[in-house]
């Protein structure tokens, strides 16, 4: 492993390719903070420290903080008949640890300030998770604290791109990404992809054929995509990640859904409650086998070391925790620590504090045992979608005698909180009187009037860059019109209603 961590087999790994040249301007012109450098004497006991201006710990109006949470293994957690004799943990974190416990950063250590890569138990516990999942194939790899996956893909950004600079990402994709290239003056171009993901063969295609200079990086969501809810496989994301080699492009791999993995579907199954996972003890191989299921990451295929792997904990604990990580490898970690000196300086204390006590509490098997929970009910919220989109788009209803499949398609996902629809526009009666991008206009209102909200496709178009509004529509664009839905948000008898009205404009739109 990196700097920050350990890994037994470390020594047996190469160390990952040089690509110093693809850091920008502004990142290589980074020098340390003079005032960061001396920090390590200002908390070293031996030393009288007159030097930092760091406030008095005592004059911290926090004592101790302190929640309680579920604990492992969870199987009555999330059970409503149960819930109520599920177990729990206390978490307590006091402000100087005179007692010495064991996982806890003191208070005096959390809220004054500190190193800008993160504090070092949470930072070490971030490491090993991921060399247990990742097993990043290169030794001198590294973790860094973000805020959270927006703040890391903006430091991505600032590390390897400048103004000018074309990035590329999937055809659609999460926009507020794309707006904060954007206003950096970086321009994004779409890779073509279909309902599972990018395309190898069209992206080399692409890259290939490409005048003038090549995208600095590839922006990329491949599990559980945000909007089209797509997962790549992990053959196709081996074919692109040696495209992208073969080109020598930078990857920024975000993955704030990697964990939401889900079962496979099955028509109706979301009238029985899925059974909560079985117990290590009852299953040996419980840990082995869902990491065997988890599919392949790109962090997992870099043997050369060009990927930035975006973490968060966002989507698995709380988004109000701002916390996140990137794993890179250390040359590109110790540019983003310099720039984290002079931004961020180091995520909220609090939010390092408690997580951190919370996880030491789980272990990292029972870290495990929460994100194994969170499969089984996201499938189960998954399912329960499905089996609506079945009900009110498939089988004849008072609003479609003979269905909708002939406007609607979709493919299930298999991670992540959303599903996508795409509507044939060539069926809409006012096809070629309206253009596709009108009726979604069109169809996103009446959508709203009838008390349902579905987002329209084109806010996440690649290309929907503010310099140029020449761009064309995208190809399926001619044809089609596209919304994102959501399985995560809402009660399960609100997500159910919510599919049912989408249907009822769906049909009123297309039908009447």
């Amino acid at each position: 492993m990196a700097t920050n961590g350990t890994a037994s087999h470390a020594k047996t790994l190469p160390k990952a390719k040089d690509l110093w040249q693809h850091l920008s301007p502004e990142a290589v012109a980074r020098r340390p903070s003079p005032l960061k450098t001396a920090f390590k004497y200002a908390i070293d006991p031996r030393i009288v420290s007159l030097g930092g201006g760091l406030p008095l710990p005592a004059y911290f109006p926090f004592e101790t903080i302190s929640a309680t949470a579920p604990a492992a293994p969870f199987t009555l957690y999330n059970d409503p008949d149960l819930s109520a004799n599920a177990p729990i943990v206390e978490v307590e974190v006091d402000r100087y640890n005179r007692n010495q416990e064991p996982g806890m950063i003191p208070l005096a250590t959390a809220m004054q300030y500190g190193q800008s890569d993160g504090c070092k138990p949470l930072l070490q516990w971030i490491s090993e998770h991921t060399e247990t999942v990742h097993h990043p194939p290169y030794s001198n790899w590294g973790c860094l604290m973000t805020v959270g996956n927006t703040q890391g893909w903006d430091a991505a950004l600032r590390l390897l791109t400048s103004r000018g600079d074309t990035i590329l990402a999937e055809e659609y994709t999460f926009s507020s990404a794309m707006e904060a290239a954007h206003a950096q003056g970086v321009r994004s171009i779409p890779v073509k992809v279909d309902l599972e993901g990018i395309l190898a063969e069209k992206l080399d295609e692409q890259l290939t054929n490409w005048q003038g200079p090549k995208p600095k990086l590839l922006y990329t969501i491949p599990t559980g995509q945000n909007p089209t809810g797509g997962t790549l496989s992990p053959e196709r994301r081996k074919a692109v990640y040696d495209v992208l080699s073969k080109h020598d492009i930078i990857i920024v791999e975000d993955e704030p859904y990697y964990f939401l993995q889900m079962d496979t579907y099955g028509p109706g199954t979301s009238a029985t409650k899925l059974p909560s996972p079985p117990t290590a003890e009852q299953e040996p191989e419980k840990y082995n086998k869902f990491l065997s299921k988890l599919v392949t990451s790109y962090l997992s295929l870099d043997v050369d070391g060009r990927v930035l792997r975006l973490d968060s904990f966002s989507k698995v604990m709380a988004p109000g925790t701002r916390l996140g990580w990137i794993v890179a490898q250390d040359p590109f970690i110790e540019r983003l620590t310099r720039q984290n000196e002079v931004s961020i300086q180091t995520p909220a204390g609090f939010s390092q504090a408690i997580v951190y006590s919370l996880l030491s509490k789980w272990g990292q098997n029972g870290y495990l045992d929460w994100l194994i929970e969170l499969r089984k009910e996201y499938t189960h919220r998954r399912n329960v979608c499905l089996d609506a989109l079945d009900k009110f788009f498939v089988q004849p209803s008072a609003h479609a005698p003979a269905g909708l499949t002939d406007v609607v398609e979709w493919k299930e996902p298999t991670a992540g909180m959303f599903f996508w629809l795409k509507l044939d526009a060539r069926k809409h009666p006012l096809y070629g009187q309206l253009t596709p991008l009108q009726l979604e206009k069109r169809i996103y209102e009446a959508a709203i009037e009838h008390g349902i909200l579905f987002i329209p496709g084109s806010w996440f178009r690649a290309d929907q860059d503010p310099v140029d509004e020449t761009v064309k529509p995208a190809d399926d664009e001619e044809v089609s019109v596209f919304f994102r839905g959501t399985f995560a948000t809402v009660p399960q008898d609100k997500l159910i209603d919510g599919v049912k009205l989408f249907a009822e404009v769906i049909g009123k739109e297309f039908l009447s």
